[in-house]
């Protein structure tokens, strides 16, 4: 009986005196040991290397540097201009994202013919791998055959065909629009998943108060949304600032550093110079940027919510 009484009291949510905490220790043993070798030793270890100059050009003479990589990467001119253009992508990218996404979720929380097959395929872009996104648009711009040539000059907007990629003044703006264009999904189905959450009766009351659309929109969706929009505003932040398949795959950097942005900087010191101490740095001062300024939204929206 005292064996069985033990049992229910276990089920009905009353403490079991035979478990304790060293055994969920050993039951997430594997887990912590698999997270231990994949994710925290890599990390520790690219900061070490960070701290010697590496080269693999002379891999027997590994002198400890300390910090001088770290004073070599912002002593660089390519460095900060690499900031700039990053900061650019970014403003661009993010800021494009919010407004059409919002403008998606609003559409697809309306019930209207054909809201099913819309939301399906909104979700293709998302489905698609970064790699073949980045040669599909890479097709898309090309100046011999791409789509957006074909499109344009059958539609009389231009008289030729034009080397989009090929223009630096054009070239972020182009990977910018290949990136919304991928990541525009996922935030639109974050958004919506807001918009779900905000109680019917409080558009009913509004209504009755005599509230137009647009004072709903401002004074019952947007504060409703900002959780949502905290939480879309830093993950893309965070993968526009990391960003680098559309960058290596569209342009390298080119034309004339035009797209030479952080991520791309990272690659060229690391897996071109072989400079493995230089190529650590600035990765893990990237890596410092964004937690920043992931911290800075947090704190910053977080005081709205």
């Amino acid at each position: 009986m005292s064996i069985r009484a033990g049992a229910l009291r276990g089920v009905f949510g009353a403490p079991v005196s035979r478990y304790d905490q060293a055994s969920a220790l050993w039951l997430l043993a594997p887990m912590l040991a698999v997270l231990l070798v994949v994710a925290v030793f890599p990390v520790l270890y690219s900061f070490w290397i960070s701290l010697f100059d590496l080269r693999l050009t002379r891999p027997h003479r590994v002198p400890f540097v300390g910090l001088d990589n770290y004073l070599e990467v912002l002593q660089d001119e390519l460095f900060w201009s690499s900031v700039w253009r990053t900061t650019s992508f970014t403003l661009m990218s993010v800021t494009a994202i919010m407004v059409i996404a919002l403008a998606m979720a609003l559409l697809l929380n309306e019930e209207f013919r054909g809201r099913r097959f819309l939301s399906a395929m909104l979700l293709v872009p998302w489905a698609i791998p970064y790699v073949a996104n980045g040669l599909m648009w890479k097709w898309i711009y090309d100046s011999g055959y791409g789509a957006l040539n074909g499109l344009l000059f059958q539609l009389d907007f231009i008289d030729k065909y034009m080397v989009w990629l090929g223009d630096s003044h054009k070239t972020l703006a182009l990977i910018a629009n290949a990136f919304v264009w991928k990541e525009v999904p996922l935030a639109t189905i974050l958004l919506l998943v807001g918009l779900k959450s905000i109680p019917a009766d409080l558009y009913s009351a509004a209504r009755v108060d005599g509230a137009d659309l647009w004072r709903r929109f401002v004074h019952i969706t947007l504060p409703a949304l900002r959780p949502s929009f905290m939480l879309v505003m830093i993950y893309e932040t965070m993968m526009a600032i990391r960003h680098f398949d559309l960058f290596f795959i569209l342009t390298e950097g080119g034309p004339a550093e035009a797209s030479h942005v952080l991520a791309w900087q990272v690659y060229v010191e690391t897996f071109r110079k072989l400079s493995f101490g230089t190529g650590s740095a600035l990765a893990y001062i990237m890596a410092l940027v964004t937690f920043l300024l992931a911290f800075w939204l947090i704190r910053t929206l977080g005081r709205k919510l």
